[in-house]
């Protein structure tokens, strides 16, 4: 949302106005702070091994008292998170016009990713303005009888942020990183989708990397370990100690943007790096039994690997072959030119 918030802040004719949640708030600030955004309201919601439950109730609770106070002419939300999916029928329920902003992901698979597959389809419906990334989930929205005039196609505003990012000349914040040789094969792992660690399928993707780790000596990995103490829990038990094997708090997005311009390639189950990491020509291999971004996995730079140790394995040492490894980093991404928030403020300021 940050390039968007931007783009709003450039024109006259828009007051906006910024509500957090702080469902994760340590992740929050971060990225307020680097691209130099205030929140004019926060709702604080974030305590300790919330529940799903819990964080729908206080963010609609929240968000409903926040509405009837200020009755803007529209809501923007972005993604699928819990928060999004509460603020839009909070919305809805104050009869609100709603922006959807990356409407029409699917992956048609209502556990996978879980909560986030059935938190698009609730928002969908209720948004006035669909602003999809691309023509496939344009043809989602069609699909779920979203009306047409209601959809426009924008690429993803987090190809904008990448962009914006991704041109600045900076050091490394994380003292950490600045131990990881890019000379070497770098693998950048981020995991912590809710349905890999419930199942405990995490835990064969860290076998997967001690292995890597101990066959090949040309290759180091860098992990963010995510916040998620059931998360952080596996990592401490499976993963081996090894100076190749770097582990690190969540990275500031400058930093994420660094890792990824200058690794190898990148494991995730992250929605959002399936996007990026394509703008610099870097592999994705996807760690999930199904993903929502199909236009990746249709460009040949991204491909689903899912999470045993042995398939994981397998599709990474194949990327170590030069013509394997060519195939995929092309330097093309399906899902934006970095301009999508000048076309969803001018979309507003013509439809509003």
């Amino acid at each position: 949302m940050a390039p968007l918030i931007l783009e709003l802040g450039k024109k006259r004719l828009f007051q906006t106005q910024i509500i957090v949640t702080a469902q994760h708030r340590e992740m929050l600030d971060q990225i307020m702070r680097t691209f130099g955004i205030a929140s004019d309201l926060d709702l604080n919601i974030m305590t300790a091994d919330q529940t799903l439950d819990q964080i729908l109730t206080k963010v609609h609770l929240g968000i409903g008292v926040l509405l009837e106070k200020y009755t803007p002419d529209v809501v923007l939300v972005q993604g699928d998170t819990t928060t999004a999916m509460a603020t839009a029928l909070a919305a809805y329920h104050h009869q609100i016009k709603l922006g959807h902003v990356e409407a029409g992901l699917r992956s048609f698979d209502k556990y996978n990713p879980f909560p986030e597959e059935i938190n698009r389809t609730i928002i969908d419906p209720i948004a006035d303005f669909a602003f999809a990334p691309t023509e496939i989930s344009k043809a989602n929205l069609i699909k779920a009888g979203v009306e047409k005039d209601k959809i426009f196609v924008t690429g993803n505003t987090v190809i904008d942020a990448l962009l914006q990012i991704g041109r600045e000349d900076y050091d490394l914040e994380d003292k950490m990183l600045k131990k990881v040789n890019f000379q070497k094969r770098v693998i950048l792992l981020t995991t912590h989708r809710r349905e890999n660690y419930l199942t405990n399928e995490i835990k064969s993707i860290m076998e997967s990397l001690n292995y890597l780790i101990n066959k090949h000596k040309n290759v180091e990995v860098v992990l963010p370990v995510h916040l998620n103490p059931n998360v952080r829990k596996v990592v401490a038990d499976t993963l081996q100690k090894d100076t190749r094997l770097h582990l690190v708090e969540p990275m500031v997005y400058r930093d994420l943007v660094k890792v990824l311009k200058n690794c190898y390639l990148v494991l995730t189950d992250s929605g959002g790096i399936q996007e990026e990491a394509p703008t610099f020509g870097k592999p994705v291999l996807i760690l999930r039994k199904v993903t929502e971004r199909l236009e990746g996995i249709a460009a040949g730079v991204a491909k689903l690997v899912g999470t045993d140790k042995r398939v994981i394995v397998q599709e990474v040492e194949k990327l170590f072959e030069r013509t394997e490894y060519e195939k995929m980093a092309k330097k093309t991404n399906p899902y934006g030119d970095g301009k999508a928030s000048e076309k969803i403020v001018k979309i507003l300021e013509e439809r509003l």
